[in-house]
């Protein structure tokens, strides 16, 4: 397995339309304005979120079940800024669709602008054949409430290459997330 870089990037992206929308350069301002950068880098693509949140509340007292999850746990949301609760977490879906070919593995890692203000990105694989847009997780781990920026980067996709074809892909196994498009929760 190799790592890719920004050239191979562009091309699977332009070539497949692995990535949709693409941005082939780094932004980092939009009309002069700084923002958090999003778009191609040296060994990955960085990611934005969309205008879409699901911000978790627990004004119903639930209680968090991956395999039962209710739904009134969060409030959702649609804005440029997302504001975190302290200690709490929020969702989102990616602006760009993905389409990851069978013999990439991605890994999504949160961008360190965020992770200096304690808002961590979760960890999260594209397994081969996956496509859809992503769901984002966001948590605060801080006392005080956090923005999350909608349009501007937010996480770092690096695209692994193997030797070979997996035998199984995500997409041959029917994953439960196969073609996701909005803001997506659990699924049992």
């Amino acid at each position: 397995m190799s790592i890719k870089s920004d050239r191979w990037i562009r091309e699977m992206a332009l070539a497949d339309a692995m990535i949709e929308p693409f941005e082939a350069e780094q932004v980092s301002s939009v009309e002069g304005r700084p923002i958090v950068s999003y778009g191609t880098s040296s060994y990955g693509y960085d990611i934005r979120c969309s205008r879409e949140f699901k911000i978790f509340t627990n004004i119903n007292s639930a209680v968090v079940d991956p395999k039962a999850f209710d739904e009134s746990s969060f409030v959702e949301f649609e804005g440029d800024v997302c504001i975190i609760p302290p200690n709490s977490f929020a969702l989102a879906r990616t602006v760009e669709y993905f389409r990851i070919p069978r013999n990439v593995l991605t890994i999504c890692l949160g961008k360190s602008t965020y992770a200096r203000c304690g808002i961590i990105v979760n960890v999260t694989p594209f397994e081969p054949e996956w496509e859809g847009y992503v769901t984002l997780e966001f948590s605060n781990t801080t006392p005080l409430p956090a923005k999350i920026y909608a349009n501007e980067g937010v996480a770092q996709v690096i695209f692994f290459e193997a030797t070979e074809e997996c035998e199984v892909s995500y997409k041959d196994r029917s994953g439960k997330y196969q073609g996701q498009t909005g803001v997506t929760l659990p699924r049992a």
